[in-house]
């Protein structure tokens, strides 16, 4: 039987449908199957297309510790999206490794089950700046998967992308120190912006399919206009299909198919065998359609899009002034229930009709 047709059940301390294979799904059929946490909203770089300094200067008030969850607050929400069907915890930030003891948040999480009754596929995206000093006890802790971010390899580039002068060398060590520590399949992500960076879209391909055996795959993402403040334009939007005909114009390449239900990126392998590459464009070809992700700000907000205009605030369930656990999985539930976001297939409408977005660095991207 096809998941989409399966059968309802009824969940009674939910209070909301959802089918016999055990994911819960929203009104487009889509099932709950990863949740991005937000550690923190501070970030040690000024991303033009993130947290640009033009906004986010010296005088930027950050959320205070105070509002921020801790780690049980964050555990209790992991819980119970792994008992609605979610598989995988994604950490992000802002930079998730500013946030202090972050093992013990790992092993916490490690220590989960999901519905199947196995660990959570746990995985954490950086910048990459701190990695290098991390990495061991991360992976000790349990995390399963890392995704690094790197703009450039030019080093002139890339400070002008970070925008704090921090050395692309550093982030490079942070990654042979990340596949010392035992991480496999290891993912980079670019940020293309035409006219500033996608010179160097075939550099770091060059780069990752020579130097690393195919261990790391380098995955292209696509301008998005996430936020208000990262002055997006389409005409800085360098479709994936061109890019990927650049590439290919050098070293050829073949499609993949996709590894699991949801995923973001459309893959590639170059024909001689030095590995693959990604393609995520959810300006060019959006896919809504198929989009399994929610996020929790790190004040405890839980977003049904990346683009969504505002989140459903979980602190009184957490906090204690309303309910307990159980109150809190029918709360989630509920909301994912009614989840019917599609903003990257209805750009040009919802751009106008609702300007106000929360910004990438609040939402962990």
């Amino acid at each position: 039987m096809d998941a989409r047709t399966a059968p309802l059940l009824w969940i009674p301390r939910a209070g909301v449908a959802r089918s016999t294979d055990g994911a819960l799904r929203d009104r487009r059929q889509r099932p709950w199957r990863d949740l991005r946490i937000s550690l923190t909203d501070r970030c040690n770089f000024r991303c033009s297309y993130c947290m640009p300094r033009s906004r986010f200067g010296p005088g930027h008030r950050f959320l205070p510790q105070a509002q921020l969850l801790n780690f049980e607050e964050i555990a209790q929400v992991g819980r119970q999206a792994l008992a609605l069907g979610v598989r995988t915890l994604r950490l992000t930030g802002g930079e998730p490794l500013l946030r202090r003891d972050l093992a013990r948040l790992i092993g916490q999480l490690a220590a989960l089950r999901t519905l199947e009754g196995t660990p959570p596929d746990l995985a954490l995206t950086t910048n990459g700046s701190l990695l290098a000093d991390q990495a061991v006890a991360l992976r000790e802790a349990g995390l399963n998967r890392l995704t690094v971010s790197l703009d450039a390899l030019d080093d002139a580039v890339f400070q002008r992308m970070n925008d704090v002068g921090f050395p692309v060398a550093e982030v490079l060590r942070g990654l042979e120190a990340a596949q010392r520590a035992g991480f496999e399949r290891i993912k980079v992500n670019m940020v293309v912006r035409r006219g500033v960076n996608d010179g160097e879209a075939l550099a770091l391909a060059e780069h990752f399919r020579e130097n690393y055996g195919g261990a790391l795959v380098l995955r292209f993402i696509e301008f998005m206009d996430a936020g208000c403040h990262n002055g997006w334009k389409m005409d800085e939007v360098l479709p994936s299909d061109e890019l990927r005909a650049r590439i290919a114009a050098r070293w050829p390449l073949l499609p993949l198919p996709a590894t699991r239900g949801g995923e973001t990126a459309q893959r590639w392998r170059y024909t001689d065998g030095a590995g693959e590459i990604g393609f995520i464009s959810s300006v060019s070809h959006a896919f809504c359609g198929d989009c399994t992700r929610a996020r929790l700000t790190a004040d405890g907000r839980l977003f049904t899009c990346l683009f969504a205009p505002q989140g459903h605030d979980l602190r009184p369930l957490l906090r204690g002034a309303q309910g307990g656990e159980a109150e809190l999985r029918g709360r989630l539930a509920a909301i994912w229930a009614g989840r019917s976001d599609a903003y990257s297939e209805q750009r040009e409408a919802l751009r106008l009709l609702q300007p106000e977005r929360a910004d990438m660095h609040v939402l962990g991207g």
